[in-house]
């Protein structure tokens, strides 16, 4: 039997900086990870530079059923906190649009960066270790594929069901309901969305094009890039609204935002709408629109350009995803140390939690944030 003052299940980013904070402090720490190498999702993220935080954090900037939830977390361990430990490390970093952060070199940077503080701590990561069962009675105990553990606490650290073909499951959905917390019902976020097949005729020959929009789900409204794929719509605007978005709900599309279309003269309307929108763009929505006339009624037009209504069927599913919605539901945990309010020793960090980032680097952040409380807790 191998004992652990901790063992944190999952080698992601909030696993690992859990387990390397952790085993700094003093605990003798485990990660267990069923991959055969730890970081995997760190190392395709941000094209491989990892866009490791945000400049602009703020709990507005996460979606959970209690939206005050992350609010404890991301004050105790800040951006600033974490752009720290990332120069300690002598890890060069750049700023791009929005607040963006990235590493100037490689994602693999990171990786590295959390395996030496891990190393720093002392930690024992188990990869390529499957997790069979676990049990309580005074300590958790935990069956794998490399014999039993017990340690005093337990960090779930497992992620959500994005990306499954790098090996997401619902592990900490089942370690959750296990022991008595609820989990708000996952649903995939930052997702491409996908048209009917009538819709796909219309749009998809466009797969390719890209132009600036704001895109709009109730009150919430993103500024950014839209893409035509083979199937539906994405880029950086749609990803954004799509965790807002509601199956069976329209959205909202500026396709010319802060420009007046309405006071072009009709007969030179297409020629105008052609420079400020990609060509095939301008045409396509013309005549989708039903904008055939040659000289065309532009105060019809603006409106149309200006509240694009776009009819999504669904979405990519978790398999495109970049993260999970929903999750073990925060009114279970303590905000202040990710730690269960009914089981004592029993941690959720990451994005196993229902606490979901925009896109640009707050989900990073939010694993950094409640990886770090969680830490702290274990650490007495």
């Amino acid at each position: 039997m191998l004992n652990y003052d901790v063992i944190v299940i999952g080698g992601g980013a909030a696993g690992l900086f859990c387990a390397g904070l952790a085993g700094q402090h003093g605990r003798r720490v485990a990660v267990i990870e069923h991959s055969d190498r730890p970081g995997k999702k760190i190392l395709i993220s941000g094209g491989g530079r990892a866009n490791f935080t945000n400049s602009r954090v703020s709990a507005a900037n996460f979606l959970s059923a209690n939206p005050h939830f992350a609010k404890s977390a991301l004050a105790r361990f800040t951006p600033a906190d974490f752009i720290a430990l990332v120069e300690s490390h002598r890890i060069r970093w750049h700023e791009k649009t929005l607040g963006q952060l990235f590493c100037d070199g490689s994602a693999k940077d990171l990786l590295r960066m959390l395996e030496a503080e891990c190393a720093k701590g002392k930690v024992e990561l188990l990869t390529g270790t499957r997790v069979t069962s676990v049990s309580r009675d005074t300590r958790f105990r935990i069956s794998t594929s490399r014999g039993e553990m017990e340690s005093a606490a337990l960090v779930i650290a497992s992620g959500g069901l994005s990306i499954p073909k790098m090996g997401a499951t619902g592990f900490g959905y089942d370690i959750a309901k296990q022991f008595g917390l609820k989990v708000e019902k996952p649903y995939p976020a930052l997702v491409p969305l996908t048209f009917d097949i009538e819709n796909q005729r219309r749009w998809c020959g466009l797969s390719g094009v890209s132009t600036e929009v704001v895109a709009s789900f109730g009150k919430q409204h993103f500024r950014e890039k839209l893409l035509f794929t083979h199937r539906g719509i994405s880029g950086p605007a749609i990803l954004q609204i799509s965790s807002y978005w509601r199956p069976g709900r329209p959205l909202s599309v500026d396709l010319l935002p802060g420009f007046d279309f309405s006071g072009t003269p009709g007969h030179e309307g297409r020629k105008f709408l052609t420079l400020k929108l990609p060509q095939r763009l301008a045409e396509a929505w013309l005549e989708n629109e039903g904008h055939t006339q040659t000289v065309l009624s532009v105060k019809r037009v603006d409106a149309g350009l200006h509240n694009w209504v776009v009819w999504p069927a669904g979405t990519e599913g978790f398999e495109k995803a970049e993260v999970t919605g929903g999750g073990v539901s925060t009114s279970d945990l303590s905000s202040a140390t990710m730690e269960a309010r009914n089981v004592p020793g029993l941690f959720f960090i990451g994005e196993v939690v229902d606490v979901t980032g925009w896109l640009g680097g707050y989900n990073f952040q939010w694993a950094w944030s409640s990886a770090y409380a969680a830490a702290r807790a274990v650490a007495g």
